[in-house]
């Protein structure tokens, strides 16, 4: 069998963004069959400086498509309760150098609404942190809850990737 006949169907990277913790999940596919590949999250120190913070969500999931190399990046859309309107705007500035790290190595990003992700996972665009985390666990057959809660957003984020990137069942399922 050649390397190329072994290589997977897709390997999607999801990103659920933040400025001060990135979660990231990376899952490849064959066919509907979902495998965990690996997740964990990109921190960025606090007290540092926006331009710094950025640069180290920058390099982490740099370093996460460098080392896994993703067919395609699924990433959470903005999202903030308009009481806190500075929340989006350091998460647009997140969300633009991850995207700006997907263009630099020519990864497509889709780009999915948080009540979207957890519709499809749980049926409810309403579902509490617990209720995602428990949903990624019995989709990837883990044995034990992903955590922090922004390593199972991640994943679910990639789940959905794959589900709403082919215009799949679930595509036609979640838009009735």
């Amino acid at each position: 069998m050649s390397r190329d006949a072994a290589k997977p169907q897709r390997r999607i990277l999801g990103i659920d963004p933040g400025l001060n913790t990135t979660g990231y999940g990376v899952i490849e596919f064959d066919g509907m069959k979902p495998r965990l590949i690996e997740a964990g999250i990109v921190r960025s120190k606090a007290k540092a400086s926006i331009e710094s913070r950025l640069d180290e969500i920058y390099s982490g999931v740099l370093e996460v498509i460098e080392m896994h190399h993703p067919t395609t990046m699924a990433l959470e859309q903005l999202f903030s309760h308009y009481e806190r309107p500075r929340t989006a705007i350091l998460m647009g500035h997140a969300r633009g150098v991850i995207c700006l790290a997907a263009a630099k190595c020519g990864i497509e990003v889709a780009h999915f609404e948080p009540t979207r992700v957890k519709k499809v996972m749980t049926g409810n665009g309403r579902a509490s942190k617990s209720q995602m985390q428990l949903a990624v666990k019995a989709h990837l057959q883990l044995a034990t809850v992903p955590e922090p809660p922004d390593v199972a957003d991640a994943l679910a984020i990639a789940i959905c990737g794959h589900h709403l990137g082919q215009g799949s069942m679930m595509e036609k399922l979640t838009s009735m």
